[in-house]
């Protein structure tokens, strides 16, 4: 018998370092790079950089909740990018890399919030998070050349000074976590 999968929508930078890292994950059945968030339907990477269509680059995580919860997902999620600055992740500039959570049900908008304020009390972060909650939105499949990039680029530049530092500090930090 099958059992039921969830989806975790995560928009936090380039969505081709978050589909690196969660790609590894055990529990976790698929990665897609997409496109939600914003006011045009059906866009292109193309429209998404010029930043005027208000979509978030994410990924649509698909997961087996009695493998890995949500919540373990978040906690990967807020390891792996820097929730406290607004609208980038390192040079990687504009709305389109927002740090956000889109729910998928008001189970995960409570465990998003949960997680956010634990983070907070312990003061994980030195600066406030800035990271958006939204109920999921109409949600569009990035172009092929955009899925699994890092698979079948991992020398092109970008990918080797930007996306291998966040595997490295994944597989350090959550080697209980990787599919094996």
């Amino acid at each position: 018998m099958d059992r039921e999968l969830e989806i975790a929508t995560l928009g936090g930078g380039c969505f081709w370092c978050l589909e690196a890292v969660f790609q590894q994950v055990d529990g976790v059945r698929a990665v897609e790079s997409g496109y939600t968030g914003g006011h045009v339907s059906h866009p292109t990477y193309r429209q998404i950089c010029e930043g005027d269509t208000g979509h978030a680059e994410v990924v649509r995580v698909t997961f087996d909740p009695a493998t890995i919860t949500f919540r373990e997902i978040l906690e990967i999620f807020f390891s792996i990018h820097d929730p406290t600055q607004l609208n980038r992740q390192g040079n990687d500039v504009g709305t389109q890399y927002r740090s956000i959570v889109f729910t998928h049900s008001e189970a995960q908008r409570a465990v998003a919030e949960y997680v956010i304020g634990e983070l907070v009390a312990n003061k994980v972060f030195d600066a406030p998070i800035v990271t958006q909650l939204e109920p999921a939105q109409p949600y569009w499949r990035a172009e092929a050349s955009h899925q699994n990039y890092f698979q079948e680029h991992p020398a092109q530049e970008y990918c080797a000074f930007v996306i291998t530092p966040k595997l490295a500090k994944f597989r350090r930090d959550y080697a209980h976590r990787m599919r094996r």
